[in-house]
């Protein structure tokens, strides 16, 4: 049985980057991965459908694509997220436009959040994390130790059981 409260989650050097754009954002990252190709080149990089396809075939990096957005890839993404398979998002959001998937978007943001996973929805903060001197070092981070929730609420549902 676990006891610690967190766990510590490392991102390597080369690190499993997120790319992700809504339709009026995509020219957008597309101009900020050219501008920094050669750091994006050293890392893995996937996305959401569209967005990985346009930056694969407009910049040459290579992308491996998910879904789009509207069609689950925002969740494939959270999905890769919860399973340590992605270490850093760059999420070019449009907070004008309505998004048919908006609970999607809400949904990979909390997972991230929840996973501590470094996440810019802008070009500033995403100028700000590509330059960072922990971009090609290894990082740890803490999170909560959710197999420990898991036996706590299971351990609690079965007193509760019992009592019945």
């Amino acid at each position: 049985m676990l006891h610690t409260d967190s766990i510590t989650l490392t991102i390597p050097p080369k690190k499993s980057i997120a790319l992700i754009a809504h339709d009026n954002k995509k020219q957008e990252l597309i101009e900020w991965c050219l501008q920094h190709k050669d750091i994006l080149a050293n890392h893995n990089l996937s996305g959401t459908g569209t967005t990985a396809m346009m930056i694969t075939r407009m910049t040459g990096l290579t992308v491996k694509g998910y879904n789009s957005g509207p069609l689950g890839g925002d969740q494939q993404i959270g999905a890769k997220i919860v399973e340590g398979r992605i270490d850093f998002i760059i999420f070019f959001s449009d907070p004008l436009t309505a998004q048919p998937h908006d609970p999607d978007v809400k949904a990979l943001l909390r997972i991230a959040q929840l996973y501590d996973v470094p996440i810019a929805t802008n070009r500033a903060t995403a100028e700000f994390m590509i330059t960072s001197p922990l971009m090609n070092a290894t990082y740890e981070r803490r999170v909560k130790n959710f197999q420990r929730e898991i036996v706590k609420r299971s351990d609690s549902l079965s007193d509760w059981k019992e009592k019945a």
